[in-house]
Formats: C-alpha cells, structure tokens, sequence
C-alpha cells in the first residue's frame, strides 16, 4: 500500500507505522512542539530503510547545535533515499543535508528549485522561512519581502494549512503589513492551539502594532499548555519581558530571565540561549536600569562555550553584546579580527554593517556615546542583513538612540523616535522622546 505525507506526497515506505510517526514527527516538528525527537525515532524503529525520518531527526539535531549526531543522520539519510527514494525524497533529503553542513547559499538554492517542482513540500518549504531561516541569514537586505514573495507564490497550493498560514502571516507582519499579517497568523493559530510558532508570529505582530497587555495576556493563558523544553519556551517568555520593559518594570523582565532564560534553567537550543540572554540584559542596562554583573559574567561564560569561534553574524553581534557588556576586549578584538577577515575575503555576505555594529556596541559600553552613534549612523539602514526578526533587530536601534541622547544629540533622537511612534504606539519610546524635550 502507498503511503502519503499529510500534503499528499508520496512516502517510500510500505510501513503504515512509519507513515503515520512520520507525519505526527513532521506535524510536531512544524509546530515546534515537544515529542518531536521521540515521535521520529519511532518512524525510524519502524522503518529503519526509510530515510526521510533520519534528515527530518538530523535537522532537529542541528537545531540544538548538536553537529555531528546531525550530519552522521544527514549521512545515513543520504545513503538510504538514493537506494530507495523517489526524485522528490532525494531532493528533499539533499536540500535539508546541505542546511545541516551549514552550506547555506547552496541550500537556499536547492530548496527554491525543490518548491518550484514540490511545492508541498512544507519541510522544505520551512527552510528559508522564520527568523532564523535561510532567507535571514542569508545576508540579504530584502530577506524580510523575498519570504512573503515566496509564501505568495505558493498560497495557492496550501489554502486554510494550520502551519502554512502561520508562517505566511508571519511573513507579511515581518514584512511590514502587520495588521493583514497579524489577521492570517491567527487563523493559523486558531486551527491548531498546539503550535509555538503560530504563538510566536502572533507575539510579533503584536509587538509590531503596539498591543503589549494583550501579547502579555496571550502569554499567560497560552503557555501553561506548553512544556518547559519546547524549542520556543524561552524565546515566548522573553516576549513577555520585552513587554515589561515596554512599562518600565525591569523587576519583571530581571525574573523572568531567572525563571527561564538564565543558563543554568534554559532547555532552548543554543543560538537562542545567547540572543535571548544577551539583548534582554543588554536593554535592561541601556534603558537606565541596574543589571547584576554576575548575571552577565554567568551567561558570558556559558556562551563562549557555546559559540567560541566567529560564524553567523546574528551570533557573532550577540557575542559582541556580551563582550562589550563585560569589557572582555580581548574576546572582541578575537572576533571582529576574523570577521574583518571574511570581510576581506568576500565570504561575509551580510557585509560591513557586520564589525560596524560590533563596534558601536563597544564603543556604547565604554559609555564613548559620540563613537557609538558615528559608527552606527551609516550602516543604520543595513542592520536588516545580519538576520532575526524585527522585534530582535530593534535593539540596534535602541542603542543608537539612547546613545544620541546621551550624547546631547536631543533633535535627532527625537526624530527616529517620531518615526517609531507614529508607526506604533510604545510607552517606552513615549518616556524616550520626554527626555528629548
């Protein structure tokens, strides 16, 4: 008997088990749900012939920065579907293979191919989408329209899809038309409760439109469903505490970092223990409030386990949050050595907004406010290439205006934050713009 995935494409297994495993482990995995790992392993039990279980289990291993488990699967995976595998599963499995090796313009180029001929392929279809997907750390300026371009192209083929909905809205929202992007998100949110990522992409659009009592709401009545190891437990949280700051109640912000994004309490993979750590630390102390130096030497340390060597610029600009933070130039001067390098060498295609920004954040720490907003002031407009969302990106943002007005810059502080207000309304961009007058 032939079995499908739940998008109808066909599965190289005669195993109603490891059909069935396999598309709960897909569901599971789609939805950033607990159960995941566990649901694909049965998959693989069932069939051990079957590769797609092995790549979709190698790019979970990858998310948690587990590289060698990843690519050990991404090798068996490989071997399996090229002896027994469809034209689709083979592309499938070598698009997501060349993502876990970390050949990322390769695997953004395989993958746009794939959809153009599988576009139902949503495993691969999630791959340059989100914040964290191969379109935002692909160095690109426009990463943000070429995801909603591509959802676009695709929607057709989807219709009222729980998870396809999510990640379109979250597109559009990301890409500038929050209130159309933030109404898509919902509907895919409120087809399937269990998902964090439609969650997630409702928490921005929300960040995005102002709504900060009713992300925080959100929050509370939806997380209790979610278990602490969720891949976006944290992240969710820290949402919550960009809301506190919105009102000024650092005392929240601080305990919620305690209870879930410290080091030593996190279940998150490691790319989000060390941006979610360091930029809500990092805005606690550049919004004027006091930020034990233990908490940063802690996350430090955990952190250059974590990422000791320069690699993704997203990664790279939090590490550099961290060194400037605790005045640890030599770890800088490390980094922005080897990343000038790839500059140099053509291999940085986010570009020089990269060492740019890593400066100024330096040059902020060491209170030298002018240098801060000289460095920044250029490469404003290309922040966009180092990846992330929006929400995470803003902390750039913050930087330089804090830095104007300490720096005695009033009237052009004033004007960004008249941008920023008549985008949205925020209080704490409200307070910001009093201390202009």
């Amino acid at each position: 008997m032939a079995h499908e995935d739940r998008y109808g494409l066909s599965l190289s297994t005669t195993s109603q088990e490891a059909a069935s495993a396999y598309r709960e482990g897909v569901d599971l995995m789609l939805a950033g749900w607990t159960g995941t790992a566990e649901t694909l392993e049965r998959a693989i039990a069932a069939d051990p012939e079957f590769a797609l279980p092995h790549i979709a289990r190698a790019r979970l291993h990858a998310f948690y920065q587990q590289g060698d488990l990843a690519r050990q699967k991404a090798a068996v995976a490989r071997e399996l579907v090229a002896k027994r595998g469809s034209m689709r599963e083979r592309s499938h499995v070598e698009t997501l293979a060349l993502a876990i090796e970390g050949r990322l313009p390769e695997a953004l180029t395989s993958t746009l191919k794939h959809i153009d001929s599988w576009p139902r392929d949503s495993v691969v279809l999630s791959l340059p989408l989100g914040a964290f997907g191969l379109f935002a750390f692909s160095g690109m300026a426009d990463h943000d329209r070429a995801r909603q371009e591509l959802c676009e192209s695709v929607a057709q083929h989807y219709g009222e899809d729980w998870w396809f909905l999510t990640m379109y809205g979250w597109a559009m929202t990301e890409n500038g038309d929050v209130t159309r992007g933030r109404g898509v998100t919902e509907r895919g949110f409120g087809l399937r409760r269990a998902n964090a990522h439609a969650a997630h992409a409702v928490l921005h659009a929300m960040f995005e439109d102002g709504s900060i009592e009713a992300a925080d709401r959100l929050v509370d009545d939806w997380i209790p469903s979610y278990d602490r190891a969720g891949i976006l437990h944290g992240h969710i949280r820290w949402h919550q505490a960009l809301g506190a700051l919105e009102h000024g109640d650092a005392a929240r912000a601080l305990a919620i970092y305690a209870e879930v994004l410290q080091p030593t309490v996190t279940q998150a993979p490691p790319l989000n223990v060390i941006t979610d750590g360091a930029s809500l630390l990092w805005r606690l102390s550049a919004y004027g409030h006091a930020v034990p130096k233990a908490l940063w030497l802690d996350a430090d340390a955990a952190a250059q386990k974590l990422f000791p060597r320069s690699g993704l610029p997203f990664a790279d600009v939090h590490m550099a949050l961290f060194a400037a933070a605790t005045q640890n130039r030599e770890a800088l001067a490390a980094r922005l050595a080897v990343i000038e390098q790839r500059l140099t060498e053509g291999k940085l295609p986010a570009g020089p907004v990269v060492p740019a920004i890593c400066r100024a954040l330096a040059a902020f720490a060491d209170e030298n406010y002018a240098a801060c907003t000289q460095t920044l002031a250029p490469v404003l407009g290309e922040v966009v290439r180092i990846g992330g969302s929006h929400a995470q990106r803003e902390l750039i943002e913050d930087t330089f205006i804090v830095a104007l007005i300490r720096s005695g810059e009033q009237p052009r502080a004033r004007t960004l934050l008249d941008a920023r207000l008549h985008r949205r309304p925020s209080q704490r961009d409200t307070r910001w713009q009093a201390a202009t007058g």
